[in-house]
Protein backbone atom coordinates (compact mmCIF):
# COMPACT_ATOMS: atom_id res chain seq x y z
CA UNK A 1 0.00 0.00 0.00
CA UNK A 2 2.82 2.32 1.03
CA UNK A 3 4.66 1.62 -2.23
CA UNK A 4 1.55 2.29 -4.33
CA UNK A 5 1.04 5.60 -2.51
CA UNK A 6 4.66 6.51 -3.15
CA UNK A 7 4.19 5.57 -6.81
CA UNK A 8 1.08 7.76 -7.07
CA UNK A 9 2.99 10.62 -5.44
CA UNK A 10 5.84 10.27 -7.94
CA UNK A 11 3.43 10.19 -10.86
CA UNK A 12 1.64 13.27 -9.50
CA UNK A 13 4.96 15.13 -9.10
CA UNK A 14 5.98 14.17 -12.63
CA UNK A 15 2.64 15.33 -13.98
CA UNK A 16 2.96 18.65 -12.16
CA UNK A 17 6.51 19.11 -13.46
CA UNK A 18 5.36 18.32 -16.98
CA UNK A 19 2.52 20.83 -16.70
CA UNK A 20 4.91 23.53 -15.44
CA UNK A 21 7.34 22.75 -18.28
CA UNK A 22 4.54 22.98 -20.82
CA UNK A 23 3.35 26.29 -19.35
CA UNK A 24 6.88 27.68 -19.48
CA UNK A 25 7.30 26.51 -23.07
CA UNK A 26 3.96 28.03 -24.04
CA UNK A 27 4.88 31.28 -22.30
CA UNK A 28 8.24 31.39 -24.08
CA UNK A 29 6.54 30.72 -27.40
CA UNK A 30 4.04 33.49 -26.68
CA UNK A 31 6.84 35.91 -25.80
CA UNK A 32 8.76 34.89 -28.90
CA UNK A 33 5.67 35.40 -31.03
CA UNK A 34 5.04 38.79 -29.43
CA UNK A 35 8.65 39.79 -30.03
CA UNK A 36 8.41 38.73 -33.68
CA UNK A 37 5.08 40.51 -34.02
CA UNK A 38 6.41 43.77 -32.54
CA UNK A 39 9.76 43.85 -34.32
CA UNK A 40 10.16 46.38 -37.10
CA UNK A 41 9.75 44.68 -40.47
CA UNK A 42 11.19 47.27 -42.87
CA UNK A 43 14.93 47.63 -43.41
CA UNK A 44 16.50 50.25 -45.71
CA UNK A 45 20.17 49.73 -46.64
CA UNK A 46 22.43 52.58 -47.81
CA UNK A 47 25.88 51.98 -49.35
CA UNK A 48 28.96 54.15 -48.95
CA UNK A 49 31.40 55.95 -51.24
CA UNK A 50 33.13 54.06 -54.05
CA UNK A 51 30.54 51.26 -53.87
CA UNK A 52 26.96 50.48 -54.87
CA UNK A 53 24.03 48.59 -53.43
CA UNK A 54 25.11 45.17 -54.72
CA UNK A 55 27.53 44.78 -51.81
CA UNK A 56 24.53 44.31 -49.51
CA UNK A 57 23.48 41.06 -51.26
CA UNK A 58 24.67 38.73 -48.48
CA UNK A 59 22.99 40.81 -45.75
CA UNK A 60 19.87 41.17 -47.90
CA UNK A 61 19.55 37.39 -48.38
CA UNK A 62 19.70 36.74 -44.61
CA UNK A 63 17.20 39.47 -43.73
CA UNK A 64 14.72 38.39 -46.41
CA UNK A 65 14.97 34.76 -45.28
CA UNK A 66 14.19 35.96 -41.75
CA UNK A 67 11.01 37.70 -42.91
CA UNK A 68 12.07 41.32 -43.34
CA UNK A 69 11.05 43.70 -46.11
CA UNK A 70 14.38 45.03 -47.40
CA UNK A 71 15.02 48.00 -49.69
CA UNK A 72 18.42 49.05 -51.04
CA UNK A 73 19.14 52.68 -51.89
CA UNK A 74 21.30 53.35 -54.95
CA UNK A 75 22.81 56.76 -54.26
CA UNK A 76 24.14 58.61 -57.30
CA UNK A 77 27.03 60.09 -55.26
CA UNK A 78 26.80 63.20 -57.45
CA UNK A 79 26.07 65.39 -54.43
CA UNK A 80 25.27 64.91 -50.75
CA UNK A 81 21.87 66.51 -51.36
CA UNK A 82 21.15 63.97 -54.13
CA UNK A 83 22.15 61.06 -51.89
CA UNK A 84 19.94 62.25 -49.03
CA UNK A 85 17.06 62.71 -51.49
CA UNK A 86 17.56 59.17 -52.87
CA UNK A 87 17.42 57.81 -49.33
CA UNK A 88 14.29 59.77 -48.44
CA UNK A 89 12.69 58.55 -51.66
CA UNK A 90 13.18 54.96 -50.47
CA UNK A 91 11.86 55.83 -47.00
CA UNK A 92 8.70 57.27 -48.53
CA UNK A 93 7.97 53.87 -50.11
CA UNK A 94 7.93 52.04 -46.77
CA UNK A 95 4.58 50.87 -45.36
CA UNK A 96 5.55 51.46 -41.74
CA UNK A 97 8.47 52.22 -39.41
CA UNK A 98 11.90 51.12 -40.56
CA UNK A 99 15.50 50.59 -39.53
CA UNK A 100 17.86 52.73 -41.61
CA UNK A 101 21.28 51.16 -42.14
CA UNK A 102 24.43 52.59 -43.70
CA UNK A 103 28.03 51.77 -44.53
CA UNK A 104 30.93 54.26 -44.60
CA UNK A 105 30.03 57.65 -46.17
CA UNK A 106 26.42 56.44 -46.10
CA UNK A 107 26.56 57.06 -42.35
CA UNK A 108 26.61 60.81 -43.00
CA UNK A 109 23.73 60.36 -45.44
CA UNK A 110 21.51 58.52 -42.92
CA UNK A 111 22.49 60.95 -40.16
CA UNK A 112 20.86 63.67 -42.30
CA UNK A 113 18.02 61.60 -43.82
CA UNK A 114 17.27 59.66 -40.62
CA UNK A 115 15.24 62.47 -39.06
CA UNK A 116 12.43 61.24 -41.35
CA UNK A 117 9.44 60.11 -39.23
CA UNK A 118 9.53 56.63 -40.81
CA UNK A 119 12.90 55.89 -39.19
CA UNK A 120 12.74 54.16 -35.80
CA UNK A 121 16.42 53.31 -35.44
CA UNK A 122 19.79 53.72 -37.14
CA UNK A 123 22.54 51.16 -37.77
CA UNK A 124 26.05 52.33 -38.67
CA UNK A 125 28.31 49.68 -40.24
CA UNK A 126 31.96 50.84 -40.35
CA UNK A 127 30.41 54.23 -40.96
CA UNK A 128 30.81 57.93 -40.28
CA UNK A 129 28.48 59.48 -37.70
CA UNK A 130 28.88 63.26 -37.80
CA UNK A 131 27.05 65.52 -35.37
CA UNK A 132 25.00 68.58 -36.24
CA UNK A 133 27.33 71.19 -37.75
CA UNK A 134 30.05 68.61 -38.50
CA UNK A 135 31.24 66.88 -41.67
CA UNK A 136 32.96 63.53 -42.05
CA UNK A 137 36.17 64.97 -43.55
CA UNK A 138 36.86 66.97 -40.38
CA UNK A 139 35.78 64.10 -38.12
CA UNK A 140 38.24 61.78 -39.89
CA UNK A 141 41.16 63.96 -38.76
CA UNK A 142 40.49 62.91 -35.14
CA UNK A 143 41.76 59.41 -35.94
CA UNK A 144 43.16 59.36 -39.48
CA UNK A 145 42.67 56.17 -41.52
CA UNK A 146 45.33 54.39 -43.56
CA UNK A 147 43.61 55.09 -46.89
CA UNK A 148 43.64 58.85 -46.37
CA UNK A 149 47.39 58.76 -45.71
CA UNK A 150 48.16 56.42 -48.61
CA UNK A 151 47.70 58.53 -51.71
CA UNK A 152 45.39 55.83 -53.13
CA UNK A 153 42.43 58.23 -53.36
CA UNK A 154 42.47 59.74 -56.84
CA UNK A 155 40.48 62.63 -58.29
CA UNK A 156 39.06 63.25 -61.75
CA UNK A 157 39.36 66.67 -63.48
CA UNK A 158 35.66 67.34 -62.76
CA UNK A 159 35.96 66.77 -59.00
CA UNK A 160 35.02 63.12 -58.43
CA UNK A 161 37.06 60.77 -56.24
CA UNK A 162 37.85 57.07 -56.56
CA UNK A 163 40.20 54.52 -55.03
CA UNK A 164 43.09 53.41 -57.24
CA UNK A 165 41.90 50.00 -58.50
CA UNK A 166 45.39 48.55 -57.94
CA UNK A 167 45.21 49.46 -54.23
CA UNK A 168 41.48 48.89 -53.66
CA UNK A 169 41.93 45.33 -52.36
CA UNK A 170 44.46 46.13 -49.64
CA UNK A 171 42.73 49.24 -48.30
CA UNK A 172 39.02 48.66 -48.86
CA UNK A 173 38.46 44.91 -48.95
CA UNK A 174 41.44 42.97 -47.60
CA UNK A 175 39.28 40.11 -46.30
CA UNK A 176 37.64 39.44 -49.69
CA UNK A 177 39.10 37.37 -52.52
CA UNK A 178 41.24 39.22 -55.05
CA UNK A 179 38.59 38.46 -57.70
CA UNK A 180 35.74 39.95 -55.67
CA UNK A 181 37.80 42.98 -54.68
CA UNK A 182 38.79 43.53 -58.32
CA UNK A 183 35.13 43.52 -59.38
CA UNK A 184 34.25 46.02 -56.63
CA UNK A 185 37.20 48.21 -57.65
CA UNK A 186 36.15 48.21 -61.31
CA UNK A 187 32.47 48.83 -60.52
CA UNK A 188 33.02 51.49 -57.85
CA UNK A 189 30.80 54.57 -58.02
CA UNK A 190 32.88 57.72 -58.16
CA UNK A 191 31.99 60.07 -55.32
CA UNK A 192 31.91 63.85 -55.62
CA UNK A 193 34.77 65.20 -53.49
CA UNK A 194 32.53 67.84 -51.91
CA UNK A 195 30.31 65.09 -50.44
CA UNK A 196 32.87 64.40 -47.72
CA UNK A 197 32.60 67.99 -46.55
CA UNK A 198 28.79 68.17 -46.46
CA UNK A 199 27.69 69.65 -43.14
CA UNK A 200 24.95 67.88 -41.16
CA UNK A 201 21.97 70.11 -40.37
CA UNK A 202 20.31 67.86 -37.77
CA UNK A 203 21.94 64.63 -36.56
CA UNK A 204 19.27 61.90 -36.44
CA UNK A 205 21.20 59.81 -33.88
CA UNK A 206 20.71 62.59 -31.33
CA UNK A 207 17.00 61.74 -31.13
CA UNK A 208 16.87 58.08 -32.25
CA UNK A 209 18.50 54.87 -30.98
CA UNK A 210 21.60 53.75 -32.84
CA UNK A 211 23.68 50.63 -33.29
CA UNK A 212 27.31 50.56 -34.45
CA UNK A 213 29.42 47.80 -36.00
CA UNK A 214 33.14 48.49 -35.65
CA UNK A 215 35.28 46.79 -38.30
CA UNK A 216 38.36 45.76 -36.36
CA UNK A 217 40.81 45.87 -39.29
CA UNK A 218 39.27 48.83 -41.16
CA UNK A 219 41.87 50.76 -43.18
CA UNK A 220 39.46 53.34 -44.63
CA UNK A 221 37.84 54.62 -41.42
CA UNK A 222 40.06 54.17 -38.38
CA UNK A 223 38.39 51.68 -35.98
CA UNK A 224 39.20 54.09 -33.14
CA UNK A 225 37.05 56.73 -34.85
CA UNK A 226 34.20 54.20 -35.19
CA UNK A 227 34.52 53.46 -31.45
CA UNK A 228 34.61 57.18 -30.64
CA UNK A 229 31.45 57.77 -32.67
CA UNK A 230 29.68 54.93 -30.84
CA UNK A 231 30.70 56.24 -27.42
CA UNK A 232 29.59 59.78 -28.21
CA UNK A 233 26.20 58.65 -29.52
CA UNK A 234 25.76 56.10 -26.69
CA UNK A 235 25.17 53.51 -29.40
CA UNK A 236 24.79 49.76 -28.92
CA UNK A 237 28.19 48.62 -30.22
CA UNK A 238 29.61 45.38 -31.56
CA UNK A 239 33.17 44.80 -32.75
CA UNK A 240 33.80 42.49 -35.67
CA UNK A 241 37.41 41.45 -35.23
CA UNK A 242 39.61 41.18 -38.30
CA UNK A 243 37.00 42.70 -40.59
CA UNK A 244 38.02 45.09 -43.36
CA UNK A 245 36.11 48.21 -44.38
CA UNK A 246 34.07 45.89 -46.63
CA UNK A 247 32.68 44.18 -43.50
CA UNK A 248 29.11 44.38 -44.85
CA UNK A 249 30.25 42.14 -47.74
CA UNK A 250 32.69 39.86 -45.91
CA UNK A 251 30.75 39.31 -42.67
CA UNK A 252 27.05 39.40 -43.60
CA UNK A 253 25.92 37.17 -40.69
CA UNK A 254 27.30 39.49 -38.02
CA UNK A 255 26.00 42.59 -39.78
CA UNK A 256 22.53 41.09 -40.33
CA UNK A 257 22.41 40.02 -36.66
CA UNK A 258 23.05 43.60 -35.53
CA UNK A 259 20.33 44.92 -37.87
CA UNK A 260 17.87 42.33 -36.51
CA UNK A 261 18.78 43.36 -32.97
CA UNK A 262 17.93 46.95 -33.87
CA UNK A 263 14.64 45.83 -35.44
CA UNK A 264 13.72 43.97 -32.25
CA UNK A 265 14.56 46.78 -29.82
CA UNK A 266 13.84 50.08 -31.59
CA UNK A 267 10.51 51.60 -30.57
CA UNK A 268 7.89 51.83 -33.30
Amino acid sequence: MHNSMNGAHVVRRMTQSLCVALLLMTGAQDLSAQKAEHRIRNIVLVHGAWADGSGWKGVYDILVKDGYNVSIVQEPETSFKDDVAATKRALALQDGPCILVAHSYGGAVITEAGTDPAVAGLVYVAAHMPDTGENEADDATRFPGDLGKSGAIKKTPDGFTYVDPQQFHQYFAADLSSEQAAFMARSQVLNAADNFKAVITTAAWRSKPSWVAVAGADRVINPDLERWYATRAKSHKVEILGASHAVYVSRPKEVAALIEEAAAHAHQ
